[in-house]
């Protein structure tokens, strides 16, 4: 039997089924809001309490666990990483490279232009300590000399040998970084007793890299260490007097006196006591009336106050040209960064501060980013 309702009565009763599922929904999201609220809640809390927990845990360890943490750490990134690198490796287009298997052959830079190749320069490490050499067939002190750039002189002093001492082959002699002497440290010896026993100057012993002091402001040395003192020298090792150079002290033109190229002037007047070296990048200049510093070039001041690396109060002058020049261990500053200055004018004046042992200008001179000899571009 089929029951025909009126339009009206469906409409209705449509109506309220719709309404009646809507009110479903209602309460349905009403109870599982409150119930993901509360669960929620309750796990934060028992995260709060056990991340308490654990802290308390490393605090009273002080730490012991620290090593394991970061070791677990860094296994795990370098086996993320060895997972990765192939998948990597394959999306560069038109390559097919194992990363683990590629060789380290020389650094080769090319262009495209010209098929121009330009090859990187490796610089070999200075040494920083007396090494031994066996003597091979056919050498003699000056060519082991020149082999390890360092005078003949100081072959023999290392190696109590006479300038008519012969060597042979097999023999074993020691062999300096640098042209100078090496120094055993005695009781009451200072960098200044030193210098003046082998006759050079304290700061070149206290700029050379490889000496270690127990106390760096007083620049104070350990009793029985072994100090390499740069361009030191030894009395005569000679059973007969040798010609030799003599040694003169060299001194600067008047300050301010305008050389050559006409690029640069002298920036203080007095007496090189240091020279331009692979450790040492710059000039020392020497006068104990500590007069003023003058400008080797006109330009703008970019640095003008005390440095953390040595040079004590100090200043740099930016020429606009690529150049730049550096003047430290000053007493006395007489500009401001961002100034003006003209070539020949007065900048400061010559002092002892920083890592310095006496009152003189250290002069750097640097083009581009390159440390260039001072004496180069002043002669």
């Amino acid at each position: 039997m089929i029951l025909h309702l009126p339009i009206k009565d469906l409409m209705k009763r449509s109506k309220t089924i719709s309404e009646q599922f809507a009110d479903d929904i209602g309460v349905f999201s009403y109870e599982i809001s409150g119930y993901l609220i509360a669960n929620l809640h309750l796990s934060f809390i028992k995260f709060e309490r056990n991340k308490t927990s654990f802290v308390k845990t490393l605090y009273r360890q002080r730490g012991r666990h620290a090593k394991k943490f970061i070791h677990a750490g860094m296994a795990g990134l370098s086996a993320v990483g060895m997972v990765i690198a192939p998948v990597v490796a394959n999306e560069f287009p038109g390559r097919n490279v194992d990363p683990w298997d590629t060789g380290s052959g020389e650094v080769v830079l090319a262009t495209s232009i010209n098929e121009i190749t330009i090859t990187t320069q490796h610089s070999e490490k200075m040494r920083d300590k007396i090494i031994e050499y066996e003597v091979q067939q056919g050498d003699t002190v000056s060519t082991i000399a020149v082999k390890f750039g360092v005078s003949e002189d100081t072959v023999l002093w290392e190696n109590d040998l006479k300038t008519n001492s012969t060597i042979k082959p097999g023999q074993v002699l020691k062999i300096l970084p640098i042209t100078g002497v090496s120094h055993k440290v005695q009781k009451g010896d200072t960098v200044y007793t030193i210098a003046k026993k082998y006759s050079t100057e304290p700061q070149s012993i206290v700029d050379f890299p490889y000496i270690s002091f127990t106390n760096d402001e007083t620049f104070e040395l350990a009793i029985g260490q072994i100090i390499i003192v740069p361009y030191g020298e030894k009395a005569s090792t000679s059973p007969v007097p040798r010609q030799t150079t003599p040694r003169f002290r060299q001194l600067t033109p008047d300050a301010g006196s305008v050389v050559a190229s006409g690029s640069f002037v002298w920036p203080a007047q007095g007496r090189l006591t240091q020279y331009w070296s692979w450790y040492h990048k710059g000039i020392d200049i020497a006068n104990s009336s500590s007069p003023n510093i003058l400008a080797a070039d006109s330009g703008t001041v970019v640095t003008a106050g005390w440095s953390n690396v040595g040079y004590g109060y100090h200043i740099v002058i930016d020429h606009g040209n690529g150049y730049r020049t550096l003047y430290a261990h000053l007493s006395s500053i007489y500009v401001s960064p961002g100034q003006g200055v003209g070539r020949g004018s007065a900048i400061g004046r010559m002092g002892s501060t920083g890592r310095s042992t006496g009152i003189h200008l250290h002069f750097e001179v640097i083009r581009n980013g390159v440390y260039l000899n001072p004496l180069g571009v002043l002669q």
